[in-house]
């Protein structure tokens, strides 16, 4: 499925091939991985339709998702975005599971949920998965009792529960050098909040909502001062575009 490069210049490109010429892992820091959020936005503002992200993408807006989950060493997403968004298993095809082997990664990324209210929804798909490795950050008492998965529960106390000290404790206990968060808007809108994103992957899908009380792609409280965008590159699709910015 190529797309079509607008900017930095004008060709066809693959996804697979655009992507897994990344690198991201190289630019992690040594106190967290490198951060990029990924999510996808109708042309009035909204992040989902009736509830879902799903509606408002198309086949090249799929492609890239998975295309990103790929190359990275940990996903990130809140307790309500696994709910709504029933969240299985991060890479469903094997022969994406087969190159990220032969790449020398592990076969499937690392899922990263962080709750500060202790709630872990169990029910998301991916827990019932026994391949799937999910990392747990939250208050003492939580449980994990009851998933199939590679579940470990990292228990913190509410003072030290932040995405700041999560995102240290991936890089330093699970060695993770790039980080993709998947939202919802309030777990974007922390991590902004505590500077913790570098890059943002955005889909602007050529749909409008018409309004109604779908988010935006952030939530929660405003910014001291605005965050700063650069673009590195814009891709068109189906009259879809694919934009990947810088932060900062």
């Amino acid at each position: 499925m190529p797309l079509h490069e607008l900017i930095p210049r004008e060709r066809f490109v693959e996804p697979v091939d655009l992507l897994g010429a990344m690198d991201l892992e190289s630019r992690a820091g040594e106190d967290r991985p490198y951060l990029v959020a990924n999510f996808i936005s109708s042309a009035d503002g909204r992040a989902t339709f009736h509830g879902r992200s799903g509606p408002l993408g198309n086949p090249a807006d799929r492609e890239m998702f998975h295309g990103l989950r790929e190359q990275m060493d940990a996903v990130m997403a809140g307790t309500r975005t696994l709910e709504v968004e029933h969240y299985g298993r991060l890479l469903g095809k094997p022969e994406r599971r087969q190159r990220r082997v032969a790449a020398g990664r592990a076969a499937e990324p690392l899922m990263c949920v962080v709750t500060r209210s202790g709630h872990v929804p169990l029910q998301a798909p991916i827990f019932a998965e026994p391949e799937a490795r999910v990392a747990v950050f939250a208050p003492p008492g939580t449980s994990l009792d009851v998933a199939a998965a590679q579940a470990e529960l990292i228990e913190l106390d509410p003072g030290e529960l932040t995405l700041t000290t999560a995102l240290r404790r991936l890089r330093s206990d699970y060695g993770i050098r790039s980080l993709l968060c998947e939202g919802g808007p309030t777990l974007f809108g922390g991590l902004l909040e505590e500077r913790l994103v570098d890059e943002l992957f955005l889909t602007l899908a050529p749909k409008l909502t018409g309004g109604g009380m779908s988010p935006s792609i952030t939530s929660g409280p405003e910014l001291s001062e605005l965050a700063n965008l650069s673009l590195v590159w814009a891709l068109e699709h189906d009259d879809s575009l694919f934009l990947r910015y810088r932060v900062g």
